[in-house]
């Protein structure tokens, strides 16, 4: 039998036509062959390449972030700045995630060093960063009659801590109304007030601005100007008017969506949801509880309400005890308070305002749960009832997760800024926990923050604005169903 001898072939050449293997020699099926294998090889890794749908907790860390790069171009603009020049870019992103996380920590002061055109931006941020990004892009499409998507819902379910999507559209548009309302009528408020001290103009002006930054807990303030001589809202420590709108702003934006409109529906309903009993009851507690301490720490320090008569007194402890709820302005020097006092803002910041709400913190309802928790093993009782319901588990596993993360990060945080920042203990442990609660009370450390200070008090922000949870459930690789269980271990306790 006669062999057929080996056909030599050519070196195939990639070509930038359609029909990309061209071959040099004899034209034979081999070619086509190959043309075909690595067609159907190179499909295949395409697909692979493809990005996977992302979840809502990765779409909030992205828009949020955009969000944040976005704001810091717009601030390091010449015509943002009061000197025309741009501003440097951390100092431009560290503002703009204050802004964004709505906390209130500046390095720079925001009525001195930006013009309207940088604070008009800084205020823009600080209303989307507290709705969160999601309601604002849900209140453009109710304006152009565009159809709410699964996925949007879903997000948003995420974004306002939900348990379902049953409803998430309906409470958008009470959190845009409501918002807007309170807003407007707290910066009318504020412009009467103000104006026999600034002017019209400049009092309409501030009056818009602080009734966006305190509804939203954001800390911001234009009390740093030459046209306006007080630091913050030192100089109003005794105004009723200032004082009670800008406690009602922080409580309203710090108590949540969610109780705000089951406190309105409460004249038809005749009751209270769980949540809402729950957030209302320790909202009230702490704020009672946190003006007797400050009353009782600084009564006699006459570098913060020592010397104001007693209404004076009361009203200051009052709104200390309300501004480490997320909200950031403050009526007396914080520096000048008492360590003790210091220590328990510390704490108050900590726990922080509610689910669903424009504030941070570990939140109210898991400090409940931790102290029901307390109580019913002191007790000897294996159900934890809080208002004759019994929690489920799983609740009071993430509310101990939380906050074991919270403290963690806080704990771990404060430690690095111990290395690089010349700083006392306390004031650095203050920055940090102001941070994370995105409260925006400082002690005065932040305008000497290093570089890497800054980074770090930045990413504290950003962690503790989108949530622990939130960030973790963006991060972490895809879920799989455990497909068995192990078996139980007992470890001695106490």
């Amino acid at each position: 039998m006669v062999k057929k001898p080996k056909q030599l072939y050519n070196t195939y050449q990639l070509h930038d036509k359609p029909n990309f293997f061209m071959r040099t020699g004899n034209p034979t099926g081999k070619a086509l062959e190959i043309q075909s294998f690595l067609l159907n090889t190179g499909g295949v890794m395409i697909k692979k390449l493809k990005f996977r749908p992302m979840t809502p907790p990765q779409i909030l860390v992205l828009g949020f972030a955009v969000i944040i790069l976005l704001g810091t171009c717009l601030l390091m603009l010449p015509f943002a700045s009061a000197t025309g020049q741009s501003i440097p870019f951390i100092d431009a992103l560290f503002t703009s995630t204050s802004a964004t996380c709505v906390t209130g920590l500046v390095v720079v002061d925001t009525g001195s060093t930006y013009t309207m055109f940088g604070q008009v931006v800084i205020v823009c941020l600080i209303q989307i960063g507290g709705l969160g990004f999601m309601t604002m892009a849900t209140l453009l499409a109710f304006v152009f009659r565009k159809k709410i998507t699964l996925k949007e819902r879903l997000v948003l379910q995420e974004a306002f801590n939900q348990g379902s999507m049953e409803g998430i559209v309906r409470l958008i548009r009470r959190v845009l109304i409501y918002s807007l309302t309170i807003e407007a009528i707290a910066a009318v408020i504020f412009t009467i007030r103000w104006s026999f001290d600034l002017g019209f103009s400049k009092a309409l002006y501030f009056g818009i601005w602080h009734a966006i930054s305190m509804f939203n807990n954001a800390g911001f303030d234009l009390f740093g100007t030459v046209d306006a001589p007080f630091i913050s809202l030192t100089g109003y420590v005794d105004d009723f008017v200032i004082n009670f709108v800008a406690m009602a702003l922080i409580v309203l934006g710090g108590i949540g969506f969610i109780v705000m409109s089951d406190a309105i529906d409460f004249r038809s309903t005749k009751r209270l949801s769980l949540h809402s009993k729950v957030v209302l009851s320790m909202t009230g507690l702490l704020i009672v509880l946190g003006a007797l301490i400050i009353f009782i720490f600084e009564y006699t320090n006459n570098r913060t309400i020592g010397s104001l008569h007693m209404g004076g007194k009361i009203l200051a402890s009052f709104f200390q005890s309300v501004a480490p709820r997320t909200a950031g302005p403050n009526t007396v020097d914080i520096g000048a308070m008492r360590q003790a006092s210091q220590f328990f803002m510390v704490i108050l910041m900590f726990i922080g305002a509610s689910p669903g709400s424009t504030g941070g913190g570990i939140k109210t309802t898991t400090f409940t749960i931790l102290i029901a928790a307390i109580i019913t093993m002191i007790r000897g009782k294996e159900d934890i009832v809080i208002f004759r319901y019994r929690l489920a588990k799983d609740r009071i596993l993430k509310a101990i997760t939380l906050t074991m993360v919270a403290l963690f990060l806080v704990i771990m945080v404060t430690m690095l800024l111990s290395t690089t920042e010349d700083s006392q203990l306390l004031k650095i442990l203050f920055e940090v926990t102001s941070a994370f609660a995105t409260v925006g009370l400082t002690m005065g450390l932040t305008p000497d923050l290093t570089t890497f200070g800054k980074i770090l008090i930045s990413m504290t922000m950003f962690a503790g604005r989108l949530g622990l949870i939130t960030l973790a459930y963006a991060l972490q690789p895809k879920q799989e169903k455990e497909l068995f269980r192990y078996p139980e271990g007992k470890i001695t306790i106490g």
